[in-house]
């Protein structure tokens, strides 16, 4: 079609999602007639006002094998727009190694945030063919940089570069006491990634016996990445060992971090999860049952283990790396500690190299992994995915229009325009995550889907996917819940309600009502539970409770976000919250934030939101979600299991379940308007319930298809198919 009518159909796109996806036109056209035309139209088009066409040109320009398209790209690593940085970066890492180039990109690096992983990135591909030139330049950069944070970067990227320099270079860095601990750490954790050399070994056998403690546990973590080892996968007969992964949580088998910082409903997901696929299965040595014939309950097929992996200290991954490689069933968690300090997930992206040597670590320690699971198009999967390619690991990835829906709903909302788009881009990511998405759904094995009222069109018009091209490669699964502690929870509050004493749950939420002013007690309560962050729109549910009737006649308990603590993204929803009910007012208008709780505490206070607790609130209380977007919505499930009226997003996941009138209401949640009168109405319905009748229909339908068993189960199918498939390959033994 040429390359100005790519252009002028991608600026006539009705949506910035078909517009982004209109780019890969640009690029097709501008690969199939470069020349000085071309150069000319794409230059042009980076200078002007739509953001989203400048990108789209960045891209383009990488597809043109010409030395102007190199001075071009380089020349936007200077440019004052920080996206376009970013964009240049990113794409010059495809293409052959420019050196005038290279300077640039390390002062990226220097800089840091995700225009440093990015050039670091770059970097990383141009040392494959050019490993001197790009070694010379971090090594020049570090005469000149003592920023501890910028060295770290330097040293880290240093560390990816083979070569006798660039070890000797690690080695002093790492033993000199005058450099910042962060520094030493790189350096450690950069000489763990080069075994066979002997001295090397001495090296870090020496840090590791020396007095400074810190630095010792970095260096027994290096020693055991030097020890290397094999794994094995693609057996095709025996027990399945499944992995899985979300690196922005602190994931324990009790749950005690849930809704603080990203300790979402993800976390929450994983270790139900986990632990419903291996529910059944002795612990011991599977191997060794099936080869004498001993009766262990498990069969050749079953999932047998689960390792879930996140983020924890030095010690935790050194403590998990000994406790996985020891047992071959049961479900299992390995730390990968990322050393620099804990960000949101957005803000994650440098920490790209830390998390694929600590994944890398904890696969290898499992001896044995068939199956990969990666949810999420964040740093972990994009780490993940690297780490599964070297070790021929097969992967399955929950493939979801994210970020695609919330631009669409930014976009709808009219708080995103093509000219804010590069603004938001840098700040979120969004060209970069959504094309994440598509790789590694491309890449995976197999992909697991969330059931959407539309799900066909959504994913060919927002992800670019076709799912009936290959219907044998995608999987419809829906998430699930535990409904044994929905069930629990729901015991107690019933009894309490009917005059038993409160349990401990119950009686900490009692001290919290308890702050209320007497003449906001006796109202029933609107729930809402989650991470405090714009996407899951706390701040946007305060404001219209407030602008509501509903701000007279009910509570409003916002369970969720680390209040001693705060991340940059809590702190912003905290800030945009008290600027609609201050601080000091918010037990007189009946706000209350009492900031995460463990996931079994949750339970107990939905269930209260129900039931009532006499004295403090009534009961038929209803449940409100403000999610931007909502791909599916465990905390939804389970506030309809307690057989709460809920009101949620009117697309995505909770549309495939929510009877809109019935069971909940759905809405336009990024309309202030449209959710105050349904949290309005909500609130109407549920006073007028004179039966159990709707809230057991609630409840029917988590139990008819959305329990965590059944997930289990969909997805135990998953592993199996993807293995056998994989099984038709030669038996791989990947040295590490």
């Amino acid at each position: 079609m040429g390359i100005q009518t790519s252009l002028d159909r991608l600026r006539e796109a009705d949506r910035i999602v078909e517009a982004m996806r209109a780019a890969d036109d640009v690029a097709f056209e501008a690969s199939r007639e470069p020349g000085l035309r071309t150069l000319r139209i794409l230059a042009r088009t980076v200078e002007g006002d739509d953001d989203v066409a400048a990108i789209a040109a960045v891209h383009a320009f990488g597809q043109i094998v010409d030395e102007d398209a190199d001075r071009v790209l380089t020349g936007l690593l200077s440019d004052d727009r920080g996206f376009l940085r970013e964009h240049a970066a990113w794409v010059l890492g495809a293409r052959i190694p420019h050196f005038d180039a290279v300077g640039r990109l390390i002062g990226m690096v220097v800089d840091g945030g995700f225009g440093g992983m990015i050039a670091q990135r770059s970097l990383e591909q141009w040392a494959q063919t050019a490993p001197e030139h790009v070694a010379v330049g971090l090594e020049g950069a570090l005469l000149g940089i003592h920023e501890p944070g910028a060295r770290y970067r330097l040293i880290e990227t240093l560390g990816l570069i083979r070569g006798d320099e660039p070890a000797r270079r690690l080695v002093q860095a790492a033993r000199d006491v005058g450099e910042h601990a962060l520094v030493r750490s790189a350096s450690v954790a950069g000489l763990g990634q080069r075994p066979g050399a002997a001295r090397i070994a001495e090296v870090l056998d020496d840090l590791a016996r020396g007095s400074d403690e810190s630095l010792a546990l970095q260096a027994r973590l290096a020693l055991i990445d030097l020890a290397g080892g094999s794994i094995r996968t693609r057996a095709g007969e025996g027990p399945l060992t499944v992995a899985q992964l979300f690196l922005h949580a602190d994931i324990d088998a009790g749950l005690s971090a849930a809704g603080s910082g990203d300790n979402g409903g993800v976390a929450t997901l994983l270790v139900r999860l986990g632990d419903a696929l291996v529910a059944g299965t002795a612990d011991g040595p599977a191997s060794d049952l099936l080869e004498t014939g001993a009766d262990s309950g498990i069969h050749s097929d079953d999932v047998a283990r689960v390792i879930t992996m996140s983020r924890g200290s030095v010690p935790d991954a050194i403590a998990s790396v000994a406790d996985i490689a020891s047992h071959s069933e049961g479900h299992h968690f390995g730390r990968i500690p990322v050393l620099t300090p804990t960000v949101s997930s957005a803000a994650a992206w440098p920490q790209r190299i830390a998390a694929r040597r600590g994944i890398r670590r904890i696969l290898r320690a499992a001896g044995r992994v068939d199956v990969l699971h990666l949810r999420m198009a964040e740093v972990g999967s994009l780490a993940a995915s690297d780490v599964a390619r070297d070790l021929d690991i097969p992967v399955v990835f929950t493939v979801a229009p994210d970020p695609h829906a919330v631009i669409q709903s930014m976009d709808s909302a009219g708080s995103l325009t093509r000219a804010t788009f590069g603004a938001a881009d840098e700040r979120e990511h969004f060209w970069f995550r959504a094309r994440l998405v598509q790789r590694l759904a491309s890449n995976a094995n197999h992909t697991v889907l969330f059931p959407r009222p539309e799900l066909r069109r959504d994913m060919r018009t927002l992800v670019g996917i076709d799912i009936d091209s290959h219907p044998e490669r995608h999987t419809v699964v829906p998430e699930g819940i535990d409904l044994g502690v929905v069930d629990r929870a729901v015991g107690e509050a019933e009894a309490h309600a009917a005059g038993a004493e409160p349990t401990a749950g119950l009686a900490s939420l009692r001290s919290l009502l308890e702050t209320l002013p007497e003449h906001r007690r006796g109202l029933p309560l609107i729930v809402s539970v989650g991470r405090f962050h714009r996407v899951k729109g706390m701040a946007q549910i305060v404001a219209s409770w407030q602008n509501s009737s509903a701000a007279q006649t009910a509570n409003l308990l916002m369970i969720g976000g680390d209040l001693a603590n705060p991340s940059v993204d809590e702190r912003e929803q905290l800030d945009a919250i008290d600027a609609v009910v201050p601080f000091a007012q918010h037990a007189e208008r009946g706000l209350l934030l009492p900031g995460h709780r463990p996931n079994d505490t949750v339970a107990r206070w939905v269930a209260a939101a129900r039931t009532g607790l006499p004295g403090l609130n009534a009961g038929g209380g209803v449940y409100v979600c403000g999610s931007l977007k909502e791909e599916f919505g465990i905390a939804l499930l389970e506030a309809m299991a307690t057989g709460l009226l809920v009101v949620a997003p009117d697309g995505g996941g909770p549309a495939t379940y929510v009877d809109d009138g019935v069971t909940g209401f759905l809405t336009r949640t990024w309309n202030r308007e449209a959710l105050s009168a349904s949290i309005e109405r909500a609130l109407s319905v549920a006073a007028a319930e004179t039966t159990p009748d709707r809230r057991a229909r609630s409840r029917a339908v988590v139990e008819n298809d959305f329990t965590i068993q059944a997930m289990a189960t969909s997805l135990t199918g998953v592993y199996r198919q993807v293995v056998r498939e994989s099984a038709d390959l030669p038996w791989a033994e990947v040295s590490a």
